[in-house]
């Protein structure tokens, strides 16, 4: 007797795209995409960084499948074993995975690096991958992506709350990049080193007070231009923040413009990613409570650096304003490790304006759509900030490829 086919769960569009293939790699659940840019006359289909990440999960994965119709508006995923680096399962070089990314990329590296996040604490082995290529954006995008740093300093650390040590995880910046001036394109690039890898996350309970801010830090980065544009948005932005916080430390960061092949006969290279940009991050004085701003210069030019400093100083501020325990760039993150881990019930304090967005209502229908449970919301009682706490029950999916000690 033959086992029955698996039950594909359907979805439509392209939105959210990789968060879904994410948390079927988690599940083992196989999807169904369908009407990805269906009506768009010009670009139908996927996009080339949605393949390059569909060639991620194969790198990561062993035994994972995906078909993709003829023009590109559908495709099914049935997802593997996520092995991370195993010798002749996807390593390339050594103990790491080499990723290239194609020079038309128009998203920066983190719309890469949060998922692969998300998979590597539940991988068989290490996660160590290497982004290369001439698509590899560092800064932050239009998109909405944020930069390397504001990865590194806002959302590595937060791991440390479902028990999973940052100490083992290593975010290493080969080559700094911003986006090229046609919109996409960096030639920058990254290294990850996820070294922990856990049976189940712990349960969170985030749910006091977020307390007052005590320190902000950030770096200030340029590539390809002059590195007063540095000391021009640092001054810009303490100019803002030092009468709220004295203790304002920005870092300056400055590297030449990637050499990029121009694909010619001739072998010709030029310089792509000429940009800067500025990252900020405030610490509470409540444990594990990050707020994070990152504004970049449009790839056209055009603005200032005393302009991007204070843009990025009064977004942080706005982000602190919000409430709760989570910045925006992180909460899905920590909502879908909640989600994963044992079966019981965490809670995590998050601002009214933060739960309402798109992007969380979205998470919350897929999740269940996967077999989680649906959240539990209520009022935080004798206080008038409005904030939210989330319930949320684990589901116990667990590390499959690791032993039990």
């Amino acid at each position: 007797m033959t086992d029955a086919a698996p039950e594909f769960l359907r979805f439509t569009g392209h939105h959210a795209f990789a968060q879904r293939l994410t948390l079927s790699t988690l599940t083992g659940r196989p999807v169904h995409i369908s009407k990805i840019r269906s009506s768009s006359p010009t670009n139908p289909g996927l996009a080339p960084h949605e393949i390059s990440f569909l060639r991620l999960l194969e790198a990561i994965t062993n035994g994972s499948s995906t078909q993709i119709s003829y023009t590109g508006t559908t495709i099914t995923y049935q997802p593997g074993l996520i092995t991370g680096c195993i010798a002749g399962l996807g390593a390339s070089d050594g103990d790491i995975i080499e990723h290239n990314l194609p020079p038309l990329c128009r998203r920066g590296v983190t719309y890469f690096l949060f998922p692969l996040c998300l998979l590597a604490p539940f991988s068989k082995a290490h996660m160590n991958v290497r982004f290369t290529g001439a698509g590899v954006i560092t800064s932050a995008t239009e998109a909405g992506d944020v930069s390397v740093d504001t990865f590194r300093t806002a959302v590595l650390p937060l791991f440390s709350q479902f028990g999973i040590p940052p100490v083992r995880i290593e975010l290493r910046v080969l080559q700094r990049s911003c986006v090229g001036s046609a919109g996409y394109g960096g030639g920058g690039s990254v290294e990850l080193r996820f070294a922990s890898q856990v049976r189940l996350p712990k349960t969170l309970h985030l749910n006091r007070s977020p307390g007052r801010i005590k320190r902000i830090r950030g770096v200030a980065y340029c590539t390809g231009v002059s590195a007063s544009n540095n000391a021009r948005m640092i001054h810009s932005a303490r100019e803002v923040l030092n009468p709220f916080v004295s203790d304002v430390h920005i870092a300056a960061q400055y590297d030449q413009a990637p050499l990029v092949p121009t694909g010619d006969k001739a072998g010709s290279k030029k310089r792509l990613g000429i940009g800067f940009g500025l990252s900020l991050v405030a610490e509470s004085s409540a444990t594990g409570v990050l707020y994070s701003a990152d504004v970049v210069v449009p790839p056209v030019g055009g603005v200032v650096p005393e302009e991007i400093g204070k843009r990025c100083a009064y977004q942080l501020l706005d982000t602190i304003a919000r409430g709760g325990c989570v910045s925006p760039i992180s909460a899905q993150m920590m909502l879908v490790l909640m989600a994963m881990g044992s079966e019981d019930v965490g809670r995590l304090r998050i601002g009214r304006d933060v739960l309402g967005t798109e992007d969380l209502v979205r998470l919350a229908r897929d999740l269940r759509t996967f077999g989680a449970s649906s959240w539990g919301l209520r009022d935080v009682e004798d206080d008038d900030t409005g904030d939210i706490i989330i319930s949320v029950k684990g589901t116990g999916v667990g590390n499959v490829g690791r032993k039990i000690a």
